[in-house]
């Protein structure tokens, strides 16, 4: 399976700002369930690119514009293969939680079991966890496929209904988030009986004939659960499916305050507004690479605008983590 992607990110300021530093997660991963087999990003105001590979494996990409300017368009565009992934039982044997113990104590992923920003115990956590008899019974794959199937009956998507600094609790007190919220829950119920799960950020290719409730024009979010004898396995309670052939994989995380899109500063003050679209388009055959992707005629279509800037305390945060940076 191949898949053209193409993110715009526009944000838009109501005077001029005298420079925006920024850094970029939208380049999909190459490793054994998907390969990168080309990626371009562009940015206006024309600035030096440069990039990073992060100890989790993501390509971060980071400019700086130290010049005014009323706004900031970043396009990314890339073409992914996705190659069918290994068949996935229903259940594992009973001993598969000390075989998990062994796995977990082999492997270097400690960070995926702890407390992260957006992964926090809660009263309303722990409601949950016991509502939906979250614990170590029959197998962990059975467990993991259970929650997938709950969480998407007990948690109604709505767009927009919280922002991307909402800690877990505004959704699960309202019974009603995102998709971002939805991985977030799942990890931090996962994580709270010993087994290693870690966000995913992407992308999802929605067709007609699948009931899916993310949006077909945004980026997505899902959780990989880590299982003796297969490795790390998807899994997207916003539709109650295992994560396959349609995720592409863009960045992994402890949570989303590690993989964002875009995340940065700028210098000036000023209101913005932030514009969003994406396009995933699908083909049996890989396209040409020299070829360019078509540019859509009206974005309009797939915009997604958020009217308010981001709060005070996500600007605030961003503006700690560059200046430690630094």
């Amino acid at each position: 399976m191949f898949y053209s992607v193409r993110h715009l990110t526009k944000f838009h300021y109501a005077s001029a700002v005298s420079e925006s530093v920024m850094e970029v997660r939208m380049h999909p991963r190459t490793d054994n369930s998907q390969r990168c087999m080309n990626f371009h990003l562009s940015v206006s105001p024309r600035c030096r690119l440069f990039s990073y590979r992060d100890h989790l494996g993501n390509q971060v990409h980071h400019f700086d514009i130290p010049i005014p300017h009323e706004q900031l368009v970043i396009v990314a565009e890339s073409l992914v293969e996705i190659p069918p992934g290994p068949e996935i039982p229903a259940r594992m044997a009973p001993e598969g939680w000390a075989e998990l113990d062994a796995l977990a104590r082999d492997q270097d992923c400690w960070e995926m079991l702890l407390p992260s920003e957006f992964i926090t115990p809660t009263p309303l956590l722990e409601e949950i966890r016991q509502q939906l008899n979250v614990c170590r019974r029959d197998d962990p794959l059975s467990v993991l496929r259970q929650l997938n199937e709950d969480l998407y009956k007990t948690i109604e998507y709505v767009p927009k209904s919280t922002k991307v600094d909402s800690p877990i609790d505004e959704a699960l007190r309202n019974r009603k988030g995102v998709c971002q919220d939805f991985a977030h829950i799942m990890i931090a119920l996962v994580r709270g009986v010993g087994i290693p799960c870690r966000y995913v950020s992407g992308y999802i290719h929605t067709r007609k004939q699948d009931s899916d409730r993310s949006g077909q024009n945004a980026s997505h979010a899902w959780v990989e659960a880590l299982l003796p004898h297969l490795g790390w396995v998807g899994f997207d309670p916003t539709n109650r499916i295992l994560a396959g052939e349609r995720h592409i994989r863009t960045a992994i995380g402890r949570d989303y305050a590690d993989v964002p899109p875009t995340k940065g500063i700028y210098r000036g003050q000023t209101a913005s507004e932030l514009i969003v679209a994406v396009r995933v388009s699908f083909s049996t055959e890989p396209p040409p690479l020299d070829r360019e992707l078509p540019v859509p005629e009206d974005w309009s279509m797939l915009v997604d605008k958020v009217a308010e800037p981001p709060s005070k305390s996500a600007l605030q945060q961003q503006q700690q983590q560059q200046q430690r940076k630094h």
